[in-house]
């Protein structure tokens, strides 16, 4: 057989199995790469399409299929760029240009590194082997999500596919294996939908049937994990919660200038509580929720603020779970913290959560004098808020509370810390003063996940929105408006038992992100073959 013989009949072979013999044109993959990208940012609230995140997935595998590893870093740095300089633009609301630009761009090379990854793994996916193309996908979107969770300073997990599942039925397989396998459920469907795309629609109907069982396996993983059963978890028993939205004056980063204003709003909402539940025509609760940076004014040492709390928690009955700033330990240090707060004793020092995972750049300053270097904004942080040690498990009386801060609720292990340490019910302290509504949606989105990954109610109260409660089963009840005040009160449903998901723990993604590296590995055995073998 002459060399013109053998390339026809491999070009044959390759065209029979359906992956083309070469890559995409860069004219076509570029725009290919930027689609990708915005498909994947409108499946985020506040769009919230989450069908078209397989999309983007599935555009962006294509247009780095196959490609030489830079040019496939390059193409996922584009539709990271595209994906993640929308979704993170409440950052530079009040902090201005510079940090949302690094913060964006840093993100966007993880994306760089999976479009890199997804070109060196290309020949896994050739010719006999198409059908391992959405495994693969999937594969290598939980690891560059495993590695962009952690690093740097401990990670920034936002734009996790997970999270843009919130009414999506691939939810539910949080239950089973938290947000990575929701994550790889998505990516899988978005190989799937790849490997369809990329079939020789000119072969003769016997060639539909791979087009078919591709398609049969998109509608069984719908329709599986729409399956999943989703609830509260043991339990049985029922609190009434009342979540206080006291608002700010003005929103940005000058809430801090009015502590006293800030504090004084929550205070007086939930006096207002307390005359409703006096005339018989509210509830009372068991517990009252206000957000992060409720009392950025340290009730510990500050005699006014602890009186107006006080007064608080004794008109209404009903221990407060205050968000405050605390002074200390050190010179310098402060502490952002969930502070149990008791009618008729004060604060129950023994019931105190300190935020374990302080943001960088934002509580405290990892590098400072470097960090000056690149912007003087760094200076605005001039106490360094130091980390918590133990998980935030609070015993109100009524109930055992599962507190996360803020930005915690999207790291898995500390919200699942609060679960296996005990939480009957999850809830998310947050201060959204600084950001805008696609900021809270967003995170509200995440609380949802949570609560289906743990089998928990969940709520999450915030200083100006979007405040609300969670269902087990990701429904949202009561969510309040963006920058207004609101008291929202609510029956919980507690709960003791662990999901599947809750008992595995991190192994999941420990276990996808281990087939992610034999993955690699296994396309580099390939490639040195090749090298040794190019007939």
């Amino acid at each position: 057989m002459t060399t013109l013989d053998r390339n026809e009949t491999r070009a044959t072979d390759v065209a029979r199995e359906g992956t083309p013999p070469r890559p995409l044109p860069l004219t076509a993959a570029l725009p290919m790469a930027v689609v990708a990208g915005l498909a994947l940012l409108a499946a985020f609230p506040p769009y919230g399409v989450w069908a078209l995140a397989p999309v983007g997935v599935a555009l962006l595998a294509a247009a780095t299929h196959r490609r030489r590893l830079r040019a496939g870093a390059g193409l996922g740095f584009v539709a990271g760029v595209t994906l993640f300089a929308p979704l993170l633009e409440w950052t530079n609301l009040h902090t201005g240009y510079l940090p949302w630009l690094l913060l964006s761009l840093l993100q966007a090379a993880y994306l760089a590194l999976l479009g890199a990854a997804t070109a060196w793994v290309s020949p896994l996916v050739d010719r006999h082997r198409w059908w391992a193309w959405p495994a693969v996908t999937g594969l290598l979107w939980v690891g560059q999500e495993a590695l962009r969770d952690r690093t740097p300073f401990g990670g920034f997990p936002w734009g996790r596919l997970a999270f843009s599942q919130d009414t999506s039925p691939l939810l539910r397989l949080a239950a089973l294996g938290g947000a990575p396998l929701v994550t790889f459920a998505v990516a899988l469907a978005g190989g799937l939908l790849v490997t369809i795309a990329w079939r020789d629609w000119r072969r003769p109907a016997g060639h539909w049937r791979p087009v078919a069982g591709l398609t049969a396996a998109l509608a069984a993983l719908l329709a599986a994990a729409g399956g999943v059963p989703a609830g509260v978890r043991g339990g049985g028993d029922t609190v009434t919660v009342a979540i206080v939205q006291g608002n700010v004056p003005r929103l940005g980063l000058d809430f801090n200038a009015q502590r006293q204003a800030v504090l004084n709003n929550h205070v007086d909402a939930t006096l207002k509580l307390a005359e409703q539940v006096n005339a018989g025509t509210q509830r009372r609760p068991d517990l009252v929720v206000w957000p992060e940076n409720s009392s950025d004014i340290d009730p510990l040492r500050n005699p006014g603020a602890g009186y107006r709390i006080s007064q608080a928690a004794d008109a209404v009955g009903a221990p407060i779970l205050v968000g405050a700033v605390l002074l200390g330990p050190g010179e310098g240090q402060v502490r952002n913290a969930g502070l149990l707060w008791r009618p008729g004793s004060g604060p129950d020092l023994d019931q105190l959560y300190t935020k374990r995972h302080p943001v960088p750049f934002a509580e405290y300053i990892p590098l400072r004098r470097i960090a000056r270097m690149v912007s003087a904004e760094v200076d605005r942080v001039r106490s360094d808020f130091v980390p918590g040690t133990r998980a935030g498990i609070l015993d109100t009386g009524a109930v055992t509370l599962g507190d996360v801060i803020c930005f915690e609720v999207a790291y898995d292990g500390l919200v699942r810390d609060t679960v296996t340490g005990g939480g009957q019910l999850l809830v998310v302290q947050t201060n959204n003063a600084t950001f805008d509504v696609a900021e809270a949606r967003q995170q509200l989105a995440m609380v949802r996940l949570r609560a289906v990954e743990h089998g928990r109610a969940a709520l999450m109260a915030s200083t100006v929105g979007v405040s609300g409660f969670v269902t087990p089963d990701g429904r949202v009840d009561g969510a309040t408006g963006f920058n207004t005040a609101a008291v929202v009160v609510r029956q919980m449903r507690l709960g003791d038992g662990p999901t599947p998901a809750t008992r595995a723990g991190v192994w999941p993604e420990v276990a996808l992100a281990a087939l992610a590296v034999a993955a690699l590995a296994g396309a580099a055995v390939l490639r040195r073959r090749r090298e040794v073998d190019p007939g």
